[in-house]
């Protein structure tokens, strides 16, 4: 027996470059090797004590038993609260599906809404996941590409030209993995005017970096009257609130998207954990205005992106934007492709990870996962003294490339 017997569609799946590239980074330190690793997705910060307590609380209240399968109530409820206090959004608890991760949230969304041959309209770069995601449902991808020149953001113009009558849904991100750009709320309301004159597009709206922004404010495209009901938002409390481990995501849709995702998530994973979800009703039930922790995270993400984009900019041929929000930089590294070391040709970003990975012991994530072959993806989700070393490691060894 070998893996000839597994289905298609696992055969066909991807694995994801930035979980493939944590584990090679692993491993190579389990070898003893001195791997910096700025390839993970996850703040390095701890889970903050109130949050931790909210847990103990629903430990010691013995609420450990099966939940219903779209959330505990009072977890519903503190979120629609939340939706009201943070964006301004009426959404009742019923519209409201706490799942495992906003990962989970996202499959809901896209294996109830996509049939074979239907379109969805992905911003490019993008991240990781998705595009699997929806091609394991059976939809589409329409790809619109947005460089480093115009700061990785689509233009109302390209999204318009881009659906057809195929076109299901729409996704969008801001703040943006892998780019940290974040669209602005005049950007928004122009690409609101697009979706109003098509009443039958879904638009899918990922803001789980909602929290982590470096300025302004954060703009919900479910926010503009006209399209409310063709938003679904997903979000979690695993960014903002350091809560990775706590696996708790959850979506606000239209009730009948929201009664599907119930529906299909009741016969894959049921409820999110019971502690869990307590502990998110806990992180989300603070204003986040009022969170020292999560103060004190965002203002030293802001710090490291200034070093960060400094350090890379003094680089010969790298060129890069200014992240506004999350924990990424997206760097333009193409004017090394076809140069070499003396031993090792760097024909794309993958190949120039792998070489990064071997020569500088820095595990990054190629661009080509995300959709622009040109770039590569940082986190700065680690310390100052780690990002200046990694840097100079990757100055080093890029300096050999000629």
């Amino acid at each position: 027996m070998n893996s000839s017997i597994l289905s298609d569609r696992i055969l066909n799946l991807t694995e994801s470059a930035t979980l493939e590239m944590t584990r090679l980074s692993r491993e190579l330190q389990g070898q003893g090797i001195d791997i910096i690793n700025l390839s993970i997705g996850e703040p390095d910060f701890n889970t903050p004590d109130f949050v931790k307590q909210g847990a103990m609380e629903a430990i010691h209240n013995n609420i450990t038993k099966y939940p219903p399968v779209p959330g505990l109530a009072p977890v519903r409820e503190a979120i629609s609260k939340k939706l009201k206090r943070d964006n301004q959004l009426e959404y009742k608890p019923s519209q409201i599906v706490v799942s495992n991760g906003a990962k989970q949230s996202l499959a809901n969304v896209f294996f109830c809404l996509l049939n074979p041959g239907d379109e969805i309209i992905v911003p490019a770069p993008y991240w990781v996941s998705y595009t699997e995601m929806i091609k394991l449902a059976g939809g589409d991808i329409k790809l619109i590409v947005a460089g480093i020149e115009a700061d990785f953001k689509v233009t109302p113009d390209q999204i318009a030209a881009a659906i057809t009558p195929r076109t299901k849904a729409l996704l969008i991100n801001s703040p943006s993995n892998p780019t940290g750009s974040v669209y602005s709320f005049a950007e928004m309301k122009a690409i609101a005017e697009v979706i109003a004159k098509h009443p039958d597009l879904v638009v899918i709206s990922d803001e789980i970096y909602e929290h982590i922004l470096f300025e302004g404010s954060h703009v919900s495209l479910a926010s503009f009257p006209e399209i409310k009901n063709q938003v679904v938002i997903i979000n979690g409390v695993s960014k903002g609130f350091s809560m990775t481990g706590w696996r708790i995501g959850y979506l606000a849709a239209p009730q009948f998207i929201a009664d599907a995702c119930t529906k299909l998530q009741g016969q894959f994973t049921s409820g999110a954990g019971s502690i869990s979800q307590m502990a998110a009703a806990t992180a989300v039930s603070a204003d986040p205005n009022q969170i020292p922790e999560l103060k004190i995270m965002v203002a030293a993400f802001k710090e490291r992106r200034d070093l960060l984009v400094r350090m890379m900019q003094e680089i010969d041929g790298v060129k890069t934007n200014l992240p506004k929000g999350a924990f990424y930089l997206f760097p333009d590294v193409s004017s090394f492709f076809g140069k070499s070391d003396g031993n090792t040709l760097v024909s794309d970003s993958t190949q120039l990870c792998t070489y990064l990975l071997e020569k500088a012991h820095v595990a990054l994530v190629p661009g080509e996962a995300f959709g622009d072959p040109n770039c590569i993806r940082l986190s700065y989700a680690t310390s100052k003294e780690l990002l200046v070393e990694a840097v100079n490691r990757i100055k080093n060894a890029l300096a050999l490339l000629k």
